[in-house]
């Protein structure tokens, strides 16, 4: 049996394609991809697979799943090196590809991830907001009843939250999360990332809905939004309390380490604090 190659596609700069996800679909036989014609104008701007080398392209996406998996895996058991890839980013992260990964490893055949760009990531290094612990919630429901029971439910989330969301239910979006976390729940909406009109802004939820009123941050193109833990949850403890009856007992650097495991902050945040704690005691 052959291999299935889960590659990463750049998300919006096609330069971010890397040397080995190039190599792999060149190399392929065939690819299952999201929508074959963004696929095909990906490989053509990349040089990949012209003329009679070109891959044979099978559409994989959310209407057709089941179908397209055992035609996969029929390429795969006959010997055909298969990449699977979506329309930007990495596949399966909101993204079809679930069924036919999860048969590959029923039957026995090798899936082999090609790291590569991936919104999830690039948001959470760019946000400003806690990255030592997150949870992706991906697309919330259209409806509002639906969207705000989810958002409720996370009103105590101990990490931070990365949700995807498109740009006519952006606004809708910010202001159910005033409307049910309030106006001063921290958030960051990361739009056009490694586009030509990337923004990426971080502020109370209240800010940043003005700002969506008022266009200074357009409510076009694709967003990530990432929403910071609850303040007043148990994970939120006061930080600085915590440290000074730490340092009563341990160092700067341990105290830091215990408390970040029970904080929403980071342990380089917490050592900082802690210097400075220990300075003015």
């Amino acid at each position: 049996m052959s291999t299935l190659y889960v590659v990463a596609t750049p998300i919006g700069n096609l330069e971010d394609l890397t040397p080995r996800a190039r190599q792999v679909l060149s190399a392929v036989q065939v690819i299952a991809a999201e929508d074959t014609r963004r696929t095909g104008s990906l490989l053509n701007h990349a040089g990949i697979g012209t003329g009679d080398r070109q891959a044979e392209l099978i559409p994989l996406h959310d209407h057709n799943e089941s179908a397209s998996t055992a035609r996969v895996l029929d390429h795969l058991k006959s010997g055909r090196e298969v990449a699977v890839v979506s329309d930007a980013g990495t596949p399966l992260i909101s993204d079809p590809g679930y069924q036919l990964v999860r048969a590959c490893h029923e039957a026995g055949i090798r899936v082999v991830p090609v790291a590569g760009p991936s919104a999830l990531a690039a948001a959470l290094s760019v946000a400003g907001l806690p990255t030592d612990r997150f949870a992706f919630e991906g697309f919330l429901p259209a409806k509002k009843q639906g969207r705000e029971a989810r958002l409720a439910a996370l009103r105590n989330s101990e990490v931070t939250n990365v949700f995807f969301e498109a740009p006519h239910r952006i606004l809708q979006f910010v202001q159910s999360v005033v409307d049910t976390l309030g106006e001063g729940r921290e958030m960051s909406l990361c739009r056009e990332l490694t586009k030509t009109f990337e923004q990426v802004v971080t502020g109370p939820a209240g800010d940043l809905l003005a700002q969506l009123e008022s266009g200074l941050i357009p409510a076009k193109g694709e967003f990530v939004v990432v929403l910071r833990a609850s303040e007043s949850s148990p994970d939120a403890l006061d930080a600085d309390s915590l440290l000074a009856a730490l340092l009563e007992e341990l160092s700067p650097s341990r105290a830091a380490a215990v408390a970040a495991k029970v904080t929403s902050h980071s342990k380089s945040e917490l050592y900082e604090r802690a210097l400075n704690l220990k300075e003015q005691s």
